[in-house]
Parts: C-alpha cells; structure tokens; sequence
C-alpha cells in the first residue's frame, strides 16, 4: 500500500474518526472528572475534524486540486501530537507531554493554508 496514496490517507482519516467518536463517548459517558472531561472532548473534536478534513482533501483533489495531497500529513500528524497529546494527560500522562500540543496545533495550520493554496487550482467555473 503507497503510503501517500489516496487510500491511505482515507483509510487513516476513517480510523481517526472512529477514534474521534469513540474518545467523545467515552468522555461524555464513562469519565465524571471535569478536567479529564474537557481534555478528552477537545481531543475528540479536533481529532473527528481535522480526519473531515482529510476526507475533504480527497474532494480537493477529485476537482483538480492536486496540492491538496500535501495537507492530509498535516491534518493526520496534527491528530496524533494535538489530540493524541491531550488523551494522553486525560489517562495521566505528565502535563509535560502537553508542550507537544501546540505543534499539533500548528500542523492543523499549515494543512489549512495549503488547502487555500489548494483551492486556488481549481477551476473557478
């Protein structure tokens, strides 16, 4: 399997959604602890939309966008270190891992503007 690959990356972005859900439950039903709470819903809802958004790289590309194959290792590393980050303190992780939150964040960022650039290939028809 390529890697890079449209398939890939849908596949990835289907897992991480699964996950996204999964951790929402999870926080709204099993978990009374407020902190840990917020910690696992804000993980969950970047994690559900930045995988919505991976699958939207796919539409990109379906109108000819083809920058738009770039974003989706910016979406799905963001996941892992902003998300991944802070389902790690909510199971009792060092507050330390959280330092590695903000770079998540900004690979959210850097998938978002190359999807504008993205966007800027397609036909404006």
């Amino acid at each position: 399997m390529d890697f890079w690959s449209r398939r890939s990356w849908l596949t990835l972005a289907a897992a991480s959604g699964f996950i996204a859900v999964a951790v929402g439950a999870f926080a709204a039903h099993v978990v009374t602890d407020p902190q840990t709470k917020e910690l696992l819903k804000t993980g969950a809802l970047y994690g559900f939309m930045h995988a919505m958004a991976t699958v939207a790289c796919a539409v990109f590309m379906q109108l000819g966008a083809q920058r738009a194959r770039f974003a989706p290792a910016f979406f799905l590393s963001g996941v892992l270190l902003f998300s991944g980050s802070l389902f790690a303190m909510a199971a009792g992780a060092p507050r330390l891992i959280g330092v590695v939150t903000p770079i998540g964040g900004l690979c959210f960022l850097t998938g978002w503007v190359i999807l504008i650039w993205a966007a800027r290939g397609i036909d404006p028809a």
